[in-house]
């Protein structure tokens, strides 16, 4: 009996450890930059973004339209269709500086941009 208890008292701590070690992770991630942009039937928010080089960033893709739209960024490696009314994230890991072109594939005529890391 005694020997179950310090069994659990061991697994307890251990839980205990590993969850205080995950949470300085899950505070860090809330402090990754957000690129925020937003479509509407062909046009785009913002045609330049820009956040710090060699910093993991969380893109947020919002479609305020009501037609689909799809963010696509070779240079970044994303291709996301985002749907009417519909908001898709995306966290990108860290880039080197320059300027990284996307576009929303459904209407490239129109919608254009650059995230830039500096």
């Amino acid at each position: 009996m005694r020997r179950r208890f310090v069994h659990f008292l061991l697994s307890v701590g251990m839980a205990g450890a590993l969850l205080g070690s995950a949470l300085p992770v899950a505070h860090a991630a809330d402090e990754m930059p957000v690129a925020r942009i937003e479509f509407n039937d062909g046009a785009v928010n913002t045609r330049l973004l820009e956040l710090p080089a060699g910093t993991r960033f969380r893109l947020e893709m919002v479609n305020n339209g009501k037609t689909p739209a799809e963010f696509e960024s070779r240079s970044l490696g994303v291709e996301v269709v985002i749907p009417p009314g519909a908001t898709r994230t995306k966290t990108i890991p860290p880039k080197l500086a320059g300027k990284y072109p996307f576009f929303d594939d459904f209407h490239m005529e129109t919608s254009q941009g650059h995230i830039v890391m500096k």
